[in-house]
């Protein structure tokens, strides 16, 4: 199994790397000197709400998606009773 590396952890988590390492650098290091020694997971536990807040403060910026296309939903076919 390949190691995570602190960046692409944070893009998962739809945070922008960059603008939370220039805005916050401070807070940027210790995060990634703690991710560097600890599971994911267990960063992730120790973190989760502050990772929420870094997240809508820093959010990675969406591709564009082309549009889905729902399919047409085909009626229920009623069945009616037997009759003498």
């Amino acid at each position: 199994m390949e190691e995570m590396d602190f960046k692409t952890f944070l893009q998962q988590k739809k945070i922008d790397p960059g603008g939370f390492a220039n805005q916050r650098q401070e807070e940027y290091v210790r995060w990634k000197k703690l991710f560097d020694q600890v599971h994911p997971n267990s960063f992730t536990a120790q973190k989760l709400f502050l990772i929420n807040q870094v997240r809508r403060e820093f959010p990675l910026a969406k591709e564009e998606e082309a549009p889905k296309v729902k399919k047409a939903m085909p009626k229920p076919k009623m069945i009616q009773p037997k009759r003498k």
